[in-house]
Parts: C-alpha cells; sequence; structure tokens
C-alpha cells in the first residue's frame, strides 16, 4: 500500500485552509435586553454559550496547529496522540474533547489520515466516519481519502463508490478524472470490468486533456487484453 507523500498533504485544500477556518468563530454578542427577567436570563445564556464556544473553537484550533505540523513533518505518532512531554494534544484527543467544534470535527480527517499512514486502516475508517465532510472542492480529499482507507480494508467495491462519489462532488477537470480512474482501478479489483471500462471511458471522452488520460488509456488497453 503506497503512503501518502508529504506533498500530497500539502496540496490538500482542506489541509491548507483549515487554519484560516479555525479563527472564524460565532462573536456575536449583540442583543436587546427587554423588559422580562426571564427575557434578561435566557440572553445571557445565550451570550455566555457563544463566548464559551468560542473560546472552545479558539483552544481547539490552536492545539491543532501544533498536531499539523507535526503531520506533515511525518511524525505520525506525536501528531495522532500528542507529546506528554510538551504537553501537547494528538488528533485523537482534539477530536475526542473538542467534538463540538470545527476544529475537533477536522481533527477527525486528519486521525484518519494519520492512522491510515500507520497501517491502522479500521481505525482510520472509524474516525473518517465521525467527519462531517464539507461542501464544495474542500470536501473532495477527506471522500477520496475515505476511499483510499476503504482500498486498505480490501473492500474494493465500496471504495469504487466512495471514489465516484468524490468525482460527483465538486465535478471539475482535475479532480474528477482523477478519482473516476481511481474507481476504475477499485472497479478492476473488485472484478468488475464493466464499471472499470466506463468510468474509463468517460475520462477519455469527457477530460481528454486530463493529467489522467496516458493511465486511462493503459488501463482500457490492459482491460481489453485480459477481457474474457
Amino acid at each position: 500500500m503506497s503512503k501518502l507523500k508529504k506533498e500530497d498533504l500539502e496540496q490538500d485544500l482542506l489541509i491548507e485552509y483549515s487554519s484560516r477556518i479555525m479563527h472564524f468563530y460565532n462573536t456575536n454578542k449583540a442583543a436587546v435586553i427587554g423588559g422580562s427577567i426571564g427575557l434578561v436570563v435566557a440572553i445571557g445564556l445565550i451570550v455566555g454559550y457563544v463566548i464559551y464556544s468560542g473560546n472552545q473553537e479558539e483552544e481547539a484550533a490552536n492545539l491543532l496547529g501544533i498536531a499539523e505540523q507535526e503531520l506533515l513533518q511525518g511524525n505520525f505518532e506525536e501528531a495522532l496522540y500528542g507529546d506528554e512531554q510538551e504537553f501537547t494534544l494528538g488528533f485523537e484527543q482534539i477530536a475526542n474533547n473538542y467534538s463540538g467544534t470545527s476544529a475537533g470535527n477536522l481533527a477527525n480527517y486528519y486521525a484518519a489520515i494519520t492512522e491510515y499512514e500507520l497501517g491502522n486502516f479500521e481505525n482510520a475508517l472509524t474516525f473518517i466516519q465521525e467527519y462531517d465532510v464539507p461542501e464544495g472542492i474542500l470536501g473532495v480529499a477527506p471522500i477520496s481519502m475515505y476511499a483510499n482507507i476503504l482500498v486498505g480494508l480490501e473492500r474494493y467495491e465500496e471504495a469504487a463508490s466512495q471514489y465516484e462519489r468524490a468525482a460527483e462532488w465538486d465535478e471539475n477537470n482535475s479532480t474528477t478524472p482523477y478519482n473516476l480512474y481511481k474507481a476504475a482501478e477499485a472497479y478492476m479489483e473488485a472484478g468488475d470490468t464493466e464499471q472499470a471500462l466506463a468510468h474509463i471511458d468517460t475520462i477519455i471522452e469527457e477530460y481528454p486533456n486530463s493529467q489522467q488520460i496516458a493511465q486511462a488509456q493503459r488501463l482500457k488497453g490492459f482491460l481489453a487484453e485480459n477481457a474474457g
């Protein structure tokens, strides 16, 4: 099983923008106090919750940033479990202790990547299933990672389905043909040549200028040779 390269992690758009996203949390505290004590108490509770949530979010984001650096440097154990001597937390603790925050949610994705790199595919699957995938292009890489984990578990048909989901999540000339090709490979491993060829033909016909075109043509030739 080939592992993710440092460049793959650095080019993951979700990882690239996560630190920025983590710092945007709701701090609106404006409220008009009405005449009743009940309303005043209710507003006080709401404002208090917003402040608490904001503090939790900022704290989780700071901890996540430290663990991110460990991941990008290839220090997978430290990224996942933290460092007791340095008093830092890893993705696992952040995901569990800050589950109500955006950083806590993102920690599930990072934990899945880290467990995958360590070869712990079942653990990786647990974390990726807990992750709330964002809309648009930022959601493509996590779904593709979900598929990678399923390939690691040799659950090829399920993996192909997730690659298809990634291809459709944000259709474009880069990630769509890439994930269609990965889906074709997974279907080939599952013994479903027909579905594999269908995706290969889609790449050749609809994405002739994609980076996957040469691979797609080679795989089509291989499948044709070995058909029947």
